[in-house]
């Protein structure tokens, strides 16, 4: 019977493993970059102004 247990443990502790690996090498480098790119887009302050302007 403690064979079960410690065959489940492997398996969750795998699937844990494996889930970490794929967050911190594909999702969170992609998080990152979207964050970095949104901080570098240029702000749009006067929007409101120019479309009244373009209605005018």
């Amino acid at each position: 019977m403690s064979f079960l247990g410690l065959a489940a443990f492997l398996l969750f502790g795998g699937m844990a493993f494996w889930m970490l690996v794929f967050l911190m090498g594909f999702v969170l480098p992609y998080w990152i970059t979207l964050g970095v790119f949104q901080q570098l887009k240029p702000k749009r302050i006067f929007e409101d102004d120019e479309e009244e302007a373009k209605e005018a």
